[in-house]
């Protein structure tokens, strides 16, 4: 059983209770439900989040994967009723709100749904430009990471992102994915990722957390057959790059040691650590790394996640430069985890232009 099917079995408990009481207090406000219906609301909630758990880790199917989506979407929705239903509890302790207003308020919810849900679709292409000093000539590379190809997004998030990196053929080089291609929701099979095959710049793929918990064996082979460049702990030169790949270290899996990660800079060429994790970047940027890629915050995601998120990480998501000249670059990723929502960031592909400083 994968990390993440650990997680989501043992917080069940805890979100059915969660649920029975967010349930009975919104119906309270448009007058009430018996505990015992409320109840079985709860279950079936909890059980939308675990029945599609051992079908999809077997067979990925479009009705479990509705399921999925239904209750991703539903776990989004429940957070933002909480807040919703604080603030309307708040203000009826100093002044009773009219049932009209009330309706209102609630409504706000799925109103938000809507955008949210569009926002996460709609994949957009962001630019940034990296001056660098010791650049032999300009060069584009596109970025992106947390495509979470699993049971909320499957086979279309991979066709989209395929059919974007076709229009940015004409105009970058090379595409770096940061992790996470895979989210563990469902299982990865052989000829997933089929539709990289046409895109016609090298992509290259280093594993993030996500990739381990569907089996990272049948990751790394769905890349292979789609053509991509794996670098678990590699490297790879091309063109006037030296690029490192890092990949996600944790529990039995280990991570080189600085030197070996310095051993892998050429200083010949602009060194480029791909790293899922926003982590450790002043330190890889005295070892010489001239540019760090990585993802796995997805900024936040939405609000209010974003506002801790920008807590959690010290480099949450954007462009960073230290006091050497050197490079930290987090997106906000391709996909989503758990929900299919977005709000206040991009879906995005970012190409970073690299220029001659």
């Amino acid at each position: 059983m994968s990390f993440r099917s650990r997680r989501v079995l043992i917080s069940t408990p805890f979100y059915v209770i969660f649920q029975f009481f967010l349930l009975k207090y919104i119906f309270l406000l448009i007058g009430g439900m018996d505990n015992a219906y409320l109840a079985v609301m709860a279950i079936a909630v909890g059980l939308l989040r675990v029945i599609p758990l051992p079908f999809e880790s077997k067979k990925s199917r479009p009705v479990t994967r509705f399921l999925q989506n239904i209750d991703g979407i539903w776990m989004w929705a429940s957070l933002i009723f909480l807040i919703d239903i604080v603030v309307i509890y708040v203000v009826e302790i100093f002044v009773d709100l009219p049932k009209g207003l009330i309706y209102l308020l609630l409504a706000i919810v799925p109103i938000l749904g809507v955008y949210n849900y569009y926002k996460a679709h709609k994949l957009v292409v962001n630019e940034r430009e990296l001056k660098l000093d010791n650049l032999a000539s300009d060069i584009n590379i596109v970025h992106l990471s947390d495509v979470h190809f699993g049971a909320v997004r499957h086979k279309e998030i991979i066709r989209q992102v395929a059919d974007k990196l076709k229009e940015l053929e004409n105009t970058c080089e090379i595409a770096i994915i940061s992790g996470d291609l895979a989210d563990g929701s469902s299982v990865v099979e052989s000829h997933d990722f089929d539709a990289f095959k046409d895109v016609g710049i090298p992509i290259v793929f280093t594993p993030g957390n996500h990739d381990f918990y569907p089996g990272i064996e049948s990751v790394v082979e769905a890349c292979k057959n789609a053509g991509i460049i794996v670098l678990d702990n590699d490297k790879l030169e091309f063109q006037n790059l030296n690029i490192c790949g890092l990949t996600y270290s944790f529990e039995d899996i280990g991570m080189p040691t600085d030197e070996e990660i310095q051993n892998s800079i050429n200083p010949n060429l602009i060194n480029i650590l791909n790293y899922h994790v926003p982590y450790r970047w002043e330190e890889f940027s005295s070892l010489g790394f001239d540019i760090q890629l990585s993802g796995h915050t997805h900024g936040g995601q939405f609000y209010p996640a974003i506002n801790f998120t920008g807590l959690m990480f010290k480099y949450n998501k954007g462009l960073f430069r230290d006091d050497l000249g050197n490079y930290l670059h987090v997106t906000t990723g391709v996909g989503c985890m758990d929900t299919p929502m977005r709000w206040g960031t991009d879906s995005e592909l970012v190409i970073l232009k690299l220029r001659k400083n």
